[in-house]
């Protein structure tokens, strides 16, 4: 059973969806590999008191690691990737190749970053942490400009207004 309700962020209107009552989805406006609306389920904010608390925590720059449980939907690959996501540290970048490496493949980069766009929770699972090889900014679902200002507010140099 699928739900889902949507808050107000300071990086727009967040979808949280839940499957049986767990985690499964945080998606932007007009996000690359959005689902569409009618496979969220129905409205009901019941499943997402946690998730909502912990994102209000970490836009007020009080909380750097997320606990909320997750139910992750995807291959055997596109999970170990977004494990390997959840392990770059608050306010630091890896490449797709350090991905790559870390997964014991080093020619995968490309997969690597296939698999960080097809991610189906954005800021949680923090694949706004993947910079291209020299470091540079390169695609993300929510867009280059959202990506460089979660960068930005992670390292201090922008802020998060409370929702």
């Amino acid at each position: 059973m699928k739900q889902h309700t949507v808050i107000d962020s300071p990086y727009g209107p967040l979808t949280l969806v839940a499957t049986d009552g767990v985690l499964s989805g945080l998606y932007m406006t007009d996000q690359r590999h959005r689902p569409p609306e009618e496979t969220f389920g129905a409205p009901d904010d019941t499943p997402f008191a946690e998730a909502t608390e912990e994102l209000r925590a970490y836009f007020a720059g009080e909380l750097k690691d997320f606990s909320v449980r997750l139910h992750l939907h995807g291959t055997p690959f596109q999970r170990s990737v977004w494990d390997q996501l959840r392990k770059i540290p608050y306010g630091e970048t890896r490449t797709y190749g350090e991905l790559a490496d870390a997964l014991g493949n080093p020619k995968a980069s490309r997969a690597v970053g296939l698999a960080n766009g097809r991610n189906p929770l954005g800021i949680i699972v923090p694949c706004h942490r993947v910079v291209g090889a020299n470091g540079g900014l390169t695609g993300y679902g929510g867009g280059l400009e959202r990506k460089q200002r979660l960068l930005d507010f992670e390292r201090g140099a922008g802020e998060a207004a409370l929702f």
